[in-house]
C-alpha cells in the first residue's frame, strides 16, 4: 500500500469501523473477566504491524500480535511464538522453532509459512513499510526483494514449525528484531481478501497475540478482548482492554480523575507540579530523542549552514528544564544515554571524544555567524519559515519557544498545528519545511536511531542524503569486527551532527498517571506499557 493512502483509508474507516464495532459489541461485553481502561494516545495512524511507526500504535499492536520472540519484564529477549532458536557458528543463519498448536484469533492454524509471507510483505514496495530496511536490510536477498522480487528474501519454512533466516552479514541484535512488532505475522488469507482495509475493521483484524480487536469506534476507543486461542491464554487475567482514543490531555486527566480510565500517558503539563509527589505519577527514562526534522530537499534547508544556525540558537537547558519542567533532559548529541556501544559501554560516553556535540545553552553569536556564512546576514533574505507539530504534551510550547529563539537571529517562524492522525503521514511524505519529530528505541543498538538518517530509510522524514553517512552505516552493517563497527557508528553520528542533519532538543522520559489498582503491568525503556498480564484489584 502506498504510504499516502493511509490517512484516506482511516478516514473512510470511520463508517466501516463504527458498523463493525456495533456488530462486535456483544463479543466485547461477553468477554470474561475485567476490563482495563487506559489511554496511550489518540486515533493511531495505523495498527497494521508492517506500516506502523508510532509508539501509540505500536503499544496496541504488541497486545494484539506476538512475534517469534518477545521482550520480558526485565527487558530481556524471551520466547514468543518461537519456543527455541539458535544461530549458526558464522552468525549468518538463524533458525526459529515454533511452539506446538499455534492458532490465529479466528481459530485457524498458524505456521512458519505465515512468518515467511509476513516478512516478505514488509519488503513489498507496494506496501512501503517504513521499517523494511531497518528490520530486514541484513537478510540475504533484501535488495532484490525491496525492488519487487519478494521470493529473493532468504526467509524459508522447511516445515510448519521451523523458520530459517539467512543473513548477508552477521547481526548480533537480530533476536531483538525478531521481537519487534513490524515482524509480527499477519494472516495471508485475510490480508489478500480484504486489501488495505483488513487492519481497520474488527471483523477482519485477525491477530495471534493475547488480545484481539472486537470493537473500534474512531475518535472514541478500541476494545481488545482476550484471545482464547492464544497459546498462553490461561495466564491472561483481563477480559479486555479499552484503549481510549483521547488526544486532549485535559480530557484524559478528567477521565482519570473520574475513574473512567486507570492509566493515562497524556498528562496536562500544567498539572505536573502538583502531581510530582503523587504515588500514582511516574517518570521513567526511555531511550530516545525529541528532535526537529528539516526538509533537506527544499530551500533554505538544503543548506547545512542554515540548519546549523537554527540548531545553535536553541537553549536546550531551558527547553528541557523549564518548558518541559525537568521531565526531559537537554540533548547535546543525537544518541543519548542508554544506548549500548558494541563493547557494552554507553555509546554517548564514547561519542565525539567524550565531549557533547553541542552546548546545552544557546550560542547566538555562532548562529549569526553561520547565517552570515550561508548568505543570510542577521536573517536577511530568508523567507518566513514554517514549523509543523501536533498539539499534545509540550509540542505547542516548544513551537512557541522556537518562534522567540529564532527571532533573535532574524528568523520569522510560523507554526502550523496538525491533527495527530494527519501529522505523521504528512511528515513522512515530506509535506513540511520544519517538523517536530522524535524517536524512541525499538532495541538498544544505536543503529536503530542512526538508520533514520540513511538516505533510503522509510523513516527518513527529512530526506537527508549523504554519501559519507551512508558509507559509514554500510560499514557498520557489514563488518564482523566489534571495534570497527563501533567506529563506523560513531563516524556516522559525527557526520550527521556536523551536517546538522536534524536538530536534537531533548532526551525522552515517559511520564504518566497510573492507578494503584493495576497490578502485574510494566513499562519498558522502549516506551511501551505491557498490560497483557495485568490484573485490576477492586
Amino acid at each position: 500500500m502506498k504510504k499516502r493512502v493511509i490517512s484516506v483509508l482511516l478516514a473512510a474507516a470511520m463508517t466501516v469501523s463504527m458498523v463493525s464495532g456495533t456488530v462486535m459489541t456483544a463479543a466485547a461485553e461477553e468477554a470474561e473477566g475485567k476490563q482495563l481502561s487506559v489511554q496511550v494516545g489518540p486515533d493511531p495512524e495505523t495498527i497494521d504491524p508492517a506500516l506502523n511507526s508510532a509508539v501509540d500504535g505500536g503499544n496496541m499492536i504488541l497486545h494484539a500480535f506476538e512475534c517469534l520472540l518477545t521482550v520480558d519484564q526485565d527487558g530481556q529477549i524471551a520466547p514468543g511464538q518461537a519456543e527455541t532458536w539458535e544461530t549458526s557458528e558464522d552468525g549468518l543463519t538463524w533458525t526459529f522453532h515454533l511452539r506446538d498448536g499455534l492458532k490465529w484469533s479466528d481459530g485457524s492454524d498458524l505456521t512458519a509459512n505465515d512468518f515467511v509471507y509476513s516478512w516478505k510483505r514488509v519488503c513489498d514496495p507496494e506496501v512501503a513499510a517504513p521499517y523494511a530496511e531497518t528490520v530486514l536490510g541484513m537478510v540475504e536477498g533484501f535488495s532484490e526483494a525491496i525492488d519487487g522480487d519478494l521470493d529473493a528474501l532468504a526467509v524459508t519454512a522447511p516445515d510448519d514449525k521451523t523458520l530459517e533466516v539467512k543473513l548477508s552479514a552477521p547481526c548480533t541484535y537480530f533476536d531483538s528484531l525478531a521481537a519487534f512488532a513490524t515482524l509480527s505475522p499477519v494472516q495471508e488469507a485475510t490480508v489478500e481478501a480484504n486489501g488495505d482495509a483488513w487492519a481497520i475493521d474488527p471483523s477482519t483484524y485477525v491477530s495471534n497475540g493475547p488480545f484481539m480487536v472486537t470493537e473500534w469506534v474512531p475518535g472514541s476507543h478500541i476494545i481488545m478482548s482476550k484471545n482464547p486461542n492464544y497459546w498462553n491464554a490461561d495466564a491472561i487475567k483481563l477480559g479486555s482492554i479499552k484503549w481510549n482514543l483521547i488526544e486532549d490531555a485535559n480530557a484524559s486527566y478528567s477521565a482519570y480523575q473520574n475513574g473512567e480510565v486507570l492509566m493515562i500517558k497524556d498528562v496536562p503539563t500544567e498539572e505536573i507540579p502538583s502531581l510530582a509527589d503523587s504515588d500514582e505519577f511516574y517518570v521513567e527514562p526511555i531511550i530516545g530523542t525529541y528532535y526537529i526534522s528539516y526538509n533537506t530537499q527544499v530551500e533554505p534547508f538544503d543548506n547545512p549552514l542554515v540548519r546549523k544556525a537554527l540548531n545553535l540558537a536553541i537553549d536546550r537547558e531551558y527547553v528541557a528544564n523549564t518548558l518541559m519542567q525537568g521531565t526531559y533532559s537537554p540533548a547535546t548529541n543525537f544518541i543519548g544515554e542508554g544506548w549500548k556501544d558494541t563493547d557494552g559501554t554507553d555509546f554517548a560516553a564514547n561519542a565525539n571524544g567524550g565531549e557533547p556535540y553541542m552546548s546545552a545553552t544557546a550560542d547566538i553569536d555562532g548562529a549569526l555567524a553561520a547565517l552570515e556564512e550561508a548568505g543570510y546576514p542577521n536573517g536577511e533574505g530568508l523567507p518566513v519559515l514554517h514549523y509543523s507539530t501536533n498539539d499534545a504534551g509540550y509540542h505547542k510550547a516548544v513551537a512557541e519557544y522556537l518562534q522567540d529563539a529564532w527571532k533573535e537571529i532574524g528568523v520569522t517562524l510560523e507554526v502550523e498545528i496538525v491533527e495527530w492522525s494527519s501529522f505523521t503521514p504528512m511528515r513522512r511524505n515530506g509535506e513540511f519545511e520544519i517538523a517536530r519529530n522524535g524517536w524512541v528505541g525499538d532495541y538498544d543498538d544505536p543503529s536503530n536511531m542512526l538508520d533514520l538518517l540513511y538516505s533510503t530509510n522509510g523513516n527518513n522524514d527529512g530526506k537527508y542524503s549523504s554519501e559519507a553517512y551512508d558509507a559509514a552505516m554500510d560499514v557498520s552493517r557489514s563488518t564482523t569486527d566489534a571495534a570497527e563497527r563501533s567506529a563506523a557508528l560513531h563516524e556516522a553520528e559525527d557526520i550527521l551532527m556536523e551536517d546538522a542533519a536534524c536538530c536534537p532538543l531533548a532526551y525522552y522520559n515517559d511520564f504518566w498517571l497510573q492507578s494503584s489498582k493495576i497490578t502485574g503491568s510494566w513499562h519498558s525503556a522502549y516506551g511501551y506499557w505491557y498490560f497483557m498480564y495485568a490484573d485490576i484489584e477492586e
